[in-house]
C-alpha cells in the first residue's frame, strides 16, 4: 500500500469511534479476561503501560509498522512479539508520552519525528498485572531503526497490505503461563505468530484501518 495513499486516508481515524473490547476479545487467549480486567480495575493494584503502532513508508515507499521480538528472560514476556512500549515513569507528562520515550528508546525512532494519530482501547494483560493503552503514530520519514540491546531480540517490519489479509489470522497451539496446549486465535506476520494482548490490539488497529483505508 502506497505511503502517500495510505496518509491521506488515515488521518480520518482521528474523527472514527473506536471498535472498542468486543474486537479485542475475538483475539483473546482467555475466556476469562473480561471478568479479570474488571477484578483488576476493582482492585485498583494493576501497572500502567503504553505503546507504540507506528506507520511508516520503507524505503520503496510501501506502508509498514513496527513489531519487536523481546529478549528471552525471566518473565511472562520472555520472547514475544509486541509494539514498542514499556512502563510508566514518573517524568512522562502523559500516556502518549510514555508510549513515545519507550518507542524511541527500544528502535530509536525520534519522538520529535511521530505524530500521535489516535490513542486506543486499552488492553489488560492478567500474567504481569498491567493496563496497557495504546497509541498509533504515523512518521513521514523512513526511520533509521535501532534495536536496544537490552530488550529487544529483532525488529519485525510489517507491511500493512500482509497485515490487511484475511491470511494473517490463524489458530495457534500454545502453551502459556495459564494453561499448556491450547488453541488460541493469532495472527502470523512475516513469519512470527503474534497472540495474545498483542493480537489484541492488532485487531481493533485491523478494524479501524480496514474502515477508513
Amino acid at each position: 500500500m502506497n505511503f502517500s495513499d495510505f496518509q491521506n486516508k488515515v488521518i480520518k481515524v482521528k474523527n472514527l469511534e473506536l471498535p472498542g473490547e468486543a474486537h479485542h476479545f475475538k483475539m483473546a487467549p482467555l475466556e476469562r479476561l473480561q471478568e479479570l480486567k474488571r477484578s483488576a480495575e476493582l482492585q485498583n493494584t494493576a501497572k500502567t503501560a503504553a505503546v507504540l503502532c507506528l506507520f511508516y513508508p520503507s524505503l520503496k515507499q510501501d506502508t509498514h509498522f513496527m513489531l519487536i521480538l523481546r529478549k528471552t528472560y525471566k518473565g511472562v514476556h520472555s520472547a514475544q512479539v509486541g509494539f514498542p512500549g514499556g512502563k510508566v515513569e514518573d517524568a512522562d507528562a502523559n500516556l502518549s508520552e510514555t508510549a513515545l520515550r519507550e518507542a524511541e528508546e527500544e528502535v530509536g525512532v525520534s519522538q520529535n519525528r511521530v505524530t500521535v494519530l489516535k490513542q486506543l482501547t486499552e488492553v489488560y494483560i492478567p500474567p504481569s498485572n498491567f493496563f496497557v493503552h495504546p497509541f498509533l503514530g504515523i512518521t513521514e520519514h523512513t526511520p533509521n531503526f535501532i534495536a536496544q540491546d537490552e530488550e529487544v531480540e529483532a525488529l519485525i517490519e510489517v507491511p500493512v497490505a500482509e497485515f490487511l489479509s484475511d491470511q494473517t489470522k490463524i489458530v495457534q497451539t500454545l502453551s502459556t503461563s495459564y494453561a499448556k496446549n491450547i488453541e488460541v486465535p493469532a495472527f502470523k506476520l512475516q513469519g512470527h505468530v503474534v497472540w495474545g494482548a498483542t493480537a489484541m490490539m492488532l485487531n481493533e488497529v485491523r478494524e479501524i484501518l480496514i474502515k477508513v483505508l
